[in-house]
């Protein structure tokens, strides 16, 4: 082996790299998005999950018993409302993770050692369940004595019922396979039109494109219609399996799952020709798209609870199309809602899509260079 033919080789490919702009970046920015996401992004300690009140006793023990919940920090007060069907028709639509019922009997249950409270919770999700039976340890002997009662003592088995709605059973299945619906279609619909553009120009066939009296619109647009069938049915795939393999429920519309479908498939070819219009070869446009890809994984929910996350990180989930999906998917199988009820979630959607899609259509060019 001759060693300055191989040091040559060993130059040659630092140089390649160093003129690589997306492979340099990669070196670096890997380590750097996975530390940051792993070590200070992702939290499995939830708090500040969204609550709703129905204190229908309304007396000073369950008031303090009430601010005894929140003072944990594991829940944040969104919704005061009167009755408990309002509590489990704000789960339905999302709208809050955990609902606190406390009965107009509450003095004289806790007096007699029965259940005293309820905490109703959204069993969606694994980590809001963990983290709501927290709130069961709260001491419910209340630190204010209640002036239209004489003081009495509260029996030790005097308790708070955790109610889990939607998986009660706490099956991983349940939560996982719904939002692998998401996961599947981000990675194969982005991966696929990243490298639509792309491959036209490395092929050859932009010359013919370019011949041709196609808009910039109808192309892009063109080019994402044939996929739309191919993420239905992949979603059909996994509907399939999830019910016949691991008994997941489809407690809602049907049409509304393929409807939330469509609305993650048009945004997520979006943006993979958003990366096509910016990458300049094939192996680009799939670094481009791992660099989207991980984020969503990771910072949608899916496998982390979006509660668990730092304000700033919340934030930048918003604007993947993967977060919203997993609302909307485990909304409409789970817990029985529907699109109207979780409208911001799909108008997000739509919004995310159409700014991509115009963005596209601006940044391509039908030529050469």
């Amino acid at each position: 082996m001759n060693l300055r033919r191989l040091w040559a080789i060993v130059v040659k490919e630092l140089r390649q790299l160093r003129r690589d702009r997306m492979s340099a970046a990669m070196i670096v920015g890997i380590p750097v998005i996975q530390l940051t996401l792993f070590g200070f992004a992702i939290n499995t300690n939830v708090r500040g999950l969204d609550a709703g009140i129905a204190d229908q006793a309304d007396t000073a023990g369950s008031r303090a018993l009430v601010m005894d919940m929140l003072a944990t920090d594991v829940i944040t007060a969104q919704y005061v409302v009167h009755t408990p069907q309002q509590l489990t028709t704000l789960l339905r639509q999302g709208r809050i993770s955990v609902g606190i019922a406390v009965p107009p009997d509450f003095e004289r249950r806790k007096a007699e050692g029965r259940q005293a409270v309820q905490v109703l919770v959204d069993g969606s999700d694994n980590a809001v369940q963990a983290a709501a039976a927290q709130l069961a340890q709260v001491p419910i002997d209340s630190r204010l004595p209640d002036r239209r009662t004489p003081p009495v003592a509260t029996p030790p088995d005097a308790a708070i019922a955790v109610v889990s709605f939607y998986n009660p059973q706490r099956r991983s299945a349940v939560n996982i396979v719904p939002g692998l619906i998401g996961v599947i279609l981000s990675m194969t619909m982005v991966l696929f039109t990243a490298i639509a553009i792309v491959r036209e120009r490395e092929r050859g066939n932009m010359e013919l494109l370019i011949a041709t009296p196609l808009t910039s619109a109808e192309l892009m647009i063109g080019k994402v219609l044939p996929y739309v069938a191919i993420g239905l049915v992949q979603t059909t795939l996994v509907l399939a399996l999830g019910v016949w393999v691991f008994a997941v429920p489809v407690h809602g519309s049907l049409l509304d799952v393929y409807l939330a479908a469509w609305l993650l498939i048009v945004a997520n070819l979006a943006l993979g020709l958003l990366i096509s219009t910016r990458a300049k070869t094939q192996f680009q446009a799939m670094q481009m798209s791992f660099f989207v890809f991980l984020p969503s994984i990771l910072l949608s929910g899916f496998m982390f609870p979006y509660a668990g996350m730092p304000t700033a990180v919340q934030y930048l989930a918003e604007v993947l199309p993967l977060t919203h999906f997993m609302r909307l998917i485990r909304g409409i199988m789970l817990r029985g809602g529907s699109l109207l009820d979780l409208w911001p979630d799909a108008a997000a959607l739509l919004v995310l899509t159409m700014a991509m899609m115009a963005l596209s259509i601006r940044r391509f060019r039908k030529r050469l260079d």
